[in-house]
């Protein structure tokens, strides 16, 4: 790996292009060429594991929002395909519906280091354009690779969140990125896409505090619509804001550390193995990534806590991210409340702990339904429930060593009588190396669990077969990726919802 050295450049310095993070961002996506068989493998379980949350949403509000805005766009062929629907739509639109089906119930892949991503997020907007350009399986998988290794660099090197910048501003110079191997475009034209898609996208937290909104789903979806916006326009010869990293005016000296930014990305040496995509991991649970060790931590201390309604409280001792982004120190009242949105919910440790210590279990509808949040010995126990910042989980949560990498924390429960019952869990077990290291029959496990009632076995059976081959897919073939399902009832449903502009 090489260490690129990122920092603020005034006007006057005329900062080659060479030396600008963008361009060797662009570099790493125009050299990625020979592909490794493990990330190939991995890539294969990421469409597999989109596809499964896809399916599992398509009857979800937000889900249908975006998909009837995107069949608002039909195109001619080629086109690209939208889940649920039969229509074959412009790819930035399809990128639009199937970024948010795959994003909305919190429920795939995700890296963590000095700032938070979802990689998979690159996914349905590089798939949009490979079936618009005719592009191979191989094709895409070469773009999926690519994007993975550019957005896991970026979150290992660049914190965003401490400045309150949502970190779709990393996923969409991945996407960028991405398209550019997909589609083997000059390193010009993606170092200008790259700036474009940065410039577009950054955002701010808003969207993951307090009371969360839909937005939540749909931000991904945006970034990967903006991203293959981007492409085009630099493909047509126009150029961005540069350098959009380094300027003096720009994104370090006015959105993150200021004029005396100095950020170090790794990126990977000419010829090096793009295997980035390893270092990520998904999720057995729907729900905020911190809280995937809390609720396999809780199903674990089930039995010993005995009955529920002798607790006093429950403390849980976490990282620093846990403790304010979902637990207690956020001061956000809305995650102690009965009838905060889905979006809220999913994003609070106290209520998510409280129900899998109830339930021992864990679901993507039931778990989150609003009889379920207001049920009131939930509601008794939940409000029982706080965190703190433990300074050996937040060490442990950026440790440089992943063998000593943790995302979970311990839980105190004491009891009415003053018993103290405790327990920790440092990784999910879903985790690489976890209890239970998700694997290709977990995978598919997963996928046939979510597409239960939605994707008939047969139609089930020819997605997993046509995800095992995504190598050998050729362009016609990528539609295999999209489940069958009743089209149907997906749009009468669809037809139920209020209409917009389109």
């Amino acid at each position: 790996m090489i260490e690129h050295h990122v920092r603020v450049h005034p006007s006057a310095d005329r900062l080659p292009r060479e030396d600008q993070l963008a361009w060797k961002l662009a570099s790493v996506a125009t050299g990625t060429e020979e592909l490794d068989a493990g990330s190939t493998a991995m890539a294969v379980n990421r469409v597999i594991d989109n596809a499964s949350v896809a399916v599992a949403s398509l009857l979800r509000r937000p889900v249908a929002v975006a998909r009837a805005q995107a069949t608002a766009h039909r195109t001619a062929a080629p086109g690209a395909s939208v889940f649920g629907s039969r229509s074959r739509v412009s790819p930035e639109w399809a990128a639009w519906a199937n970024g948010t089906a795959v994003r909305e119930l919190d429920f795939h892949d995700t890296y963590l280091a000095a700032d938070y991503s979802h990689p998979g997020d690159n996914i349905p907007p590089l798939l949009a354009v490979a079936q618009h350009t005719g592009r191979t399986g191989a094709d895409l998988l070469r773009g999926i690779i690519a994007a993975y290794e550019i957005h896991v660099a970026l979150v290992k090197g660049i914190c965003l969140h401490e400045h309150r910048i949502d970190h779709v501003a990393h996923l969409s110079a991945a996407t960028a990125g991405g398209l550019g191997a997909l589609l083997r475009l000059p390193t010009e034209t993606v170092y200008q896409a790259v700036q474009q898609a940065v410039h577009t996208t950054t955002a701010t937290r808003q969207s993951r505090k307090g009371e969360i909104s839909s937005w939540k789903a749909y931000a991904p979806a945006f970034a990967g619509k903006a991203a293959i916006e981007a492409v085009d326009r630099a493909m047509r010869g126009e150029t961005s804001p540069s350098p959009v990293y380094e300027g003096e005016d720009g994104f370090l000296a006015w959105m993150l550390d200021g004029p005396d930014s100095d950020y170090t990305v790794l990126l990977p040496e000419p010829g090096e193995p793009r295997r980035a995509i390893l270092d990520t991991y998904t999720k057995e649970h729907s729900a905020e990534y911190q809280a995937q060790a809390i609720i396999d931590l809780a199903r674990r201390l089930r039995e010993k806590a005995g009955p529920l309604d002798q607790v006093r409280s429950i403390v849980l001792h976490t990282s620093h991210h846990t403790h304010h982004v979902i637990g207690s120190g956020a001061n956000d009242p809305q995650k102690y409340d009965p009838t905060a949105s889905r979006e809220t919910l999913d994003h609070s440790v106290p209520y998510i702990f409280a129900v899998a210590l109830e339930d021992g279990t864990w679901h993507h509808e039931r778990s989150y339904a609003p009889d379920r949040a207001r049920r009131p010995g939930t509601v008794e126990l939940w409000q029982k429930i706080t965190t703190v910042e433990d300074p050996a989980w937040t060490r442990r949560y950026h440790d440089p060593d992943p063998e000593r990498r943790a995302f979970g924390g311990r839980a105190v429960i004491t009891l009415a009588d003053g018993t103290v019952i405790e327990d920790e869990l440092a990784l999910a077990d879903a985790h690489p190396a976890g209890a239970r290291p998700f694997d290709r029959p977990a995978y598919t496990g997963k996928f046939r669990t979510l597409a239960e009632g939605v994707v008939t076995r047969s139609a089930q059976d020819a997605f997993l077969d046509s995800a095992a081959r995504l190598a050998e897919l050729s362009a016609a073939d990528l539609g295999g990726l999209f489940p069958a399902v009743d089209t149907e009832a997906v749009a009468a449903f669809d037809a139920s919802l209020p209409k917009g502009l389109f």
